[in-house]
């Protein structure tokens, strides 16, 4: 047994994604059910210790764990001075939609993607701007072709991109985000990518930081990024946006100022830099544990439940699942699944593109948990009807 396979009961702890009723499994929100990396907790309870909970600083080590952890795992050489502490992802891109963009101008997103994007584009006052991705009935692609006519749009300014993609599980390739920054360089569109998911590719796979893809590219564009989905560190409430452009990064710390979501809680920081400094061996062991989660689900489909087809993914805990054959109503079906059996998934529908013809599962739990669920999702299958 691995440290990975202990069911850890989450019941009547306050957590978002287990306040649901007894008899229901939940594998929906973007939320391990693991411990994390025991150096994290050591590091808040020596933090905790002090019992002095009092307005902080960043400190140094903040920087460096991100300066270092991007070189060497992903090599990109970040400067200090284009990082700023934000106090989450989605706070962080509600705030540069807000300073990259004005009232009533269209934000592009390659859809299906993480449903967070649009609450932040249209409760801002901004508008949604479709470029949907291209499926082929085993993964997905950018089409081009529709994104150039996409961005050249005239109140088009601003494109938020998912890298890795969320809910799809795309690694884009260098080649193809130097050719987005050049599209979107054209047309004057800034860029906004999320690489929250960057940490978490299958074990031989690597991704490539959209601002490292060309000079173009990091000269539109910020980061997002944080250790909070590799390490289930969410309720830390820590990340950074790295700006290389400095009059892009002036605007947007600005922003993030002036909407309060750059000071750190007393946990922010010691945590992130326990995770990047500490806690490579264990992030390498767990992206092996889900690396084999996602091989039992797709080998339990592919036997089990034949008209299903489990998109092929190279990151993320999220599983995309096409239920093409069985319903074009995802939401329907998730109500159905839920009702007969407990499980808990997302319907595809809220990340729009074709996401109606689709499931989102969340596999980040141990076998034990993982093999309820798709006996679960079995049940719901076999007993839905159109």
């Amino acid at each position: 047994m691995t440290k990975f396979d202990k069911t850890i009961n989450r019941r009547n702890t306050d957590s978002l994604k287990w306040n649901v009723s007894e008899n229901e499994l939940p594998m929906w929100v973007a939320d391990m059910d693991f411990a994390t990396a025991p150096c994290i907790v050591n590091a808040i309870v020596s933090k905790a210790k002090r019992g002095v909970f009092g307005y902080e600083d960043i400190p140094d080590e903040w920087y460096t764990a991100y300066q270092n952890w991007w070189k060497t795992r992903h090599g990109w050489e970040i400067s200090r001075d284009w990082l700023c502490f934000v106090t989450g992802v989605v706070p962080a891109i509600t705030s540069c939609v807000k300073s990259l963009t004005a009232v009533n101008d269209g934000v592009c997103v390659l859809t299906p993607v993480y449903d967070i994007f649009f609450h932040s584009i249209e409760n801002t006052g901004r508008r949604v701007v479709e470029c949907p991705l291209s499926y082929n009935g085993k993964r997905y692609s950018v089409d081009f072709d529709r994104l150039e006519k996409v961005l050249s749009q005239s109140d088009v300014t601003l494109l938020i991109l998912c890298n890795p993609a969320n809910p799809v599980g795309r690694v884009w390739s260098k080649e193809e985000l130097a050719r987005i920054g050049v599209l979107c360089s054209q047309n004057s569109v800034a860029v906004i990518s999320d690489e929250i998911h960057c940490d978490l590719t299958e074990p031989k796979v690597s991704y490539t930081p959209f601002a490292s893809a060309s000079q173009i590219c990091a000269d539109i564009s910020v980061t997002a990024i944080s250790a909070s989905k590799a390490f289930n560190l969410a309720g830390m409430q820590s990340a950074a946006v790295a700006i290389p452009n400095e009059l892009l990064r002036k605007r947007v710390v600005q922003h993030l100022n002036y909407d309060e979501v750059a000071e750190p809680n007393s946990f922010a920081c010691v945590s992130t830099v326990a995770a990047f400094s500490q806690g490579g061996e264990w992030l390498d062991s767990l992206r092996r544990y889900l690396s084999a989660n996602r091989k039992t689900v797709r080998r339990f489909i592919s036997e089990q439940l034949p008209k299903l087809t489990l998109v092929k993914q190279q990151a993320t805990y999220l599983l995309w699942v096409d239920c093409s054959a069985v319903t074009n109503d995802s939401e329907k079906l998730c109500e159905h699944i839920r009702s007969k059996t407990g499980l808990y998934l997302n319907c595809g529908t809220k990340y729009r593109g074709n996401g109606r013809y689709f499931i989102r599962i969340n596999a980040a739990c141990p076998r034990s948990t993982l093999l309820d669920g798709l006996a679960r999702l079995k049940r719901g299958i076999d007993s839905f009807d159109r």
